[in-house]
């Protein structure tokens, strides 16, 4: 393996690639790993509703973590597979309440303690989302942009409630939390008035960011949608309305990458929306069709995504968090995958000479530019990516699996047991 990546090494610094320094930049990254995929977005409040919003997750895979404990442990298993030091997104719906029954409106601090005592132990920092869907009052799909101002209270209280949460994470962990608000709210068919609906969502935003946190606690983004289902024909929180809204209130514009056209590559939208925002944010999925939050894999978008962001320098002005689930496959294997093709791509774009590259296209070389193109798709990146793993203390891509099933055999199956007897 050392001969294959000293090869490999060579072949990248004749083109003028300092590897070492590519490692470092990559390792720098924190990825925001969500916790949802390890249960099914089951969550673990009391009262258990089902899934609303046009969320559905397919499958049957044995081993779904049942609690709090379970998912803990499973993250953990997950993140000792993937390289790098990482995050953790939570939703509201991940609250632990001992029995308690707590309305959303009401969550606070308190039930996210175990969160907190986990992510001090491992050294990681919380991101937080409201849950703003799978509720008796979101059945309708209206939340925040709801004629019934009751209704409208409700969820504005529990986005209130999320944001605190958000800062009490950020003062325990020593990282500032990212707090993505995205809502459901549509029409199943054409509407007769579309500007009231999103007059309502804007002054449900204001009213829930009439507290202004430091930036040094809670991060503040909204995240848009192109429909749904239950809300084919219109969504209030288009990506038109969301860009205005966070240009204007000076909060992230959460970019989804299954929240566009089949058409539309967000590779493509970030060097526009860098121009004019300090920060983004991401959350990447891998849409088949549609909105279907597939497991990320090392596809041609995600390697473009990725090369934007190295060769604009944005990965400090860029969060990144993932968002799939995937009751078909084991679970942890889902999280590693789909985190480690993240980093994956990240170390690709890395080891690219982006200022020659640029140079060609600025002289119109572009001959050049197309033949060093194709040529770096064949180079031994797969040497790299192993030595990288390597150098991070975790498996090589031929290895960590193993230690999935292993930990498939020993904990999660055995949850099936213990279910059933």
């Amino acid at each position: 393996m050392q001969t294959r990546f000293e090869s490999a090494k060579e072949q990248y610094e004749r083109l003028g690639v300092d590897v070492e320094a590519a490692f470092e930049k990559v390792s720098r990254v924190p990825i925001s790993v969500h916790c949802w995929q390890g249960d099914d977005l089951r969550g673990t409040e009391t009262v258990q509703n089902e899934l609303s919003g046009g969320i559905d997750v397919t499958g049957n895979h044995p081993g779904r973590a049942r609690n709090g404990d379970e998912l803990r442990a499973d993250l953990e298993k997950a993140l000792s597979l993937i390289p790098g030091k990482h995050r953790v997104n939570l939703h509201a719906m991940y609250a632990e309440t001992d029995g308690v029954v707590v309305e959303r409106d009401e969550i606070k601090p308190e039930h996210f303690r175990k969160w907190v005592d986990w992510a001090q132990k491992l050294g990681i920092g919380l991101d937080f989302n409201p849950t703003v869907f799978g509720h008796p009052k979101a059945d309708d799909g209206l939340t925040l942009a709801h004629p019934d101002k009751d209704i409208r209270m409700f969820w504005i209280n529990h986005c209130k409630a999320s944001r605190e949460i958000a800062a009490y994470f950020a003062k325990e962990l020593g990282s500032p939390s990212l707090v993505n608000i995205w809502v459901p709210d549509g029409y199943k068919d054409t509407p007769s008035d579309r500007l009231t609906p999103r007059r309502r969502l804007k002054e449900s935003l204001d009213a829930i960011y009439e507290v202004d946190y430091d930036s040094s606690l809670v991060i503040d983004a909204v995240e848009s949608k192109l429909f749904g289902i239950g809300s084919e024909a219109f969504v209030v929180g288009s990506h038109e309305f969301y860009m205005n809204y966070a240009n204007q209130s000076g909060k992230l514009c959460l970019l989804d990458t299954g929240h566009f056209h089949p058409t539309e590559m967000v590779s493509n939208k970030l060097s526009a929306m860098l121009l004019f925002h300090d920060q983004l944010a991401l959350h990447v999925s891998r849409p088949v069709r549609w909105d279907s939050d597939h497991v990320v894999t090392f596809d041609d978008e995600l390697k473009e995504i990725a090369i934007e962001l190295v060769r604009n320098d944005a990965l400090d002005r860029v969060n990144i968090g993932l968002d799939f689930f995937d009751a078909s496959i084991n679970r942890v294997a889902a999280w590693a995958i789909g985190t480690r093709n993240m980093v994956k791509a990240l170390l690709h774009a890395a080891l690219m000479p982006h200022d020659y590259m640029k140079k060609l296209q600025e002289e119109g070389d572009f001959t050049s530019r197309l033949a060093l193109q194709e040529q770096l798709k064949t180079y031994p990146f797969g040497d790299m990516w192993d030595a990288y793993c390597k150098e991070q203390g975790v498996f090589i891509e031929t290895e960590w699996l193993d230690d999935v099933k292993t930990y498939e055999q020993n904990v999660q199956f055995k949850r099936e047991e213990i279910q059933t007897v």
